[in-house]
């Protein structure tokens, strides 16, 4: 395998990944195109031309420290192709993520989670949703750590719940308006009530109830269950708005 001249070390790199892969005690190298290296591995990309920066495999990119053959040799086997390792170190190797580049998707994934919330809480007084620079200040106040490798929709019950217990900041699911009907049983009316943080509406005929009501939308489910085995067809269940505000 032929070095990398000087000039070639100095040439900058831009827009790259690096995966790092460490075997028989030393550390290798490869310098990517960024997002190639996950189109890559999820069979997208199969050219490694399309994929690497340089063809070459280094002890440290950021230095242009080429690695040396008899060490490749050492760690990967006599006579393997360098495409080959190539390959096993874009399969198996880690991706360095520079601490710059973590910060920056630290704080979009942040600011992520904080519109989501807000969009799924409110001021429990007035029951208006919350501006996303008051919930990422509630959110540090907190103490609300990201997860880099989760998405932002996934790590938002864990931060309203945090956010509950550990800030000051007053807040709440935002209420589903649903509207509900079923036939007169004052029995199951009155388990569809528990289901209910507020019944705005109520209307009886011979034949049924009808309640408008806000819940938490983690009850929707429970009151659907609850038609579908009590009422044999029946009842119906209609959402009338997802983050309802409460009448006075």
């Amino acid at each position: 395998m032929s070095k990398i001249n000087q000039p070639s070390n100095q040439i900058k790199l831009t827009n790259v990944s690096i995966v790092r892969l460490k075997k028989g005690g030393k550390r290798f190298e490869i310098a990517c195109y960024k997002n190639k290296v996950q189109e890559y591995r999820n069979g997208v990309e199969s050219n490694l031309d399309d994929v690497l920066q340089i063809s070459n495999v280094f002890v440290n990119v950021s230095k242009g420290e080429v690695a040396k053959h008899a060490d490749l040799q050492k760690a990967f086997g006599k006579g393997v192709e360098v495409d080959d390792i190539v390959r096993e170190i874009l399969k198996k190797g880690e991706v360095q993520v520079n601490e710059k580049e973590r910060d920056h998707d630290l704080t979009s994934l942040r600011k992520e989670i904080a519109t989501l919330v807000s969009d799924k809480c409110v001021d429990p007084d007035t029951q208006r949703p919350y501006p996303v620079g008051i919930i990422e200040k509630a959110m540090a106040e907190a103490g609300f750590s990201v997860k880099q490798g989760k998405n932002a929709k996934s790590q938002v019950s864990e931060c309203i719940k945090l956010l509950q217990s550990d800030s000051s900041l007053p807040i709440q699911r935002a209420r589903m308006r649903i509207k509900v009907s079923i036939p007169v049983n004052a029995e199951l009316k009155e388990k569809v009530v528990e289901a209910a943080d507020k019944v705005e509406h109520q209307e009886e005929t011979a034949s049924e109830y009808e309640l408008t009501m806000l819940i938490d939308p983690s009850q929707f489910r429970v009151i659907n269950e609850l038609l579908q085995k009590e009422c044999k067809g029946a009842g119906r269940l209609e959402t009338l708005t997802f983050a309802a505000t409460a009448t006075s």
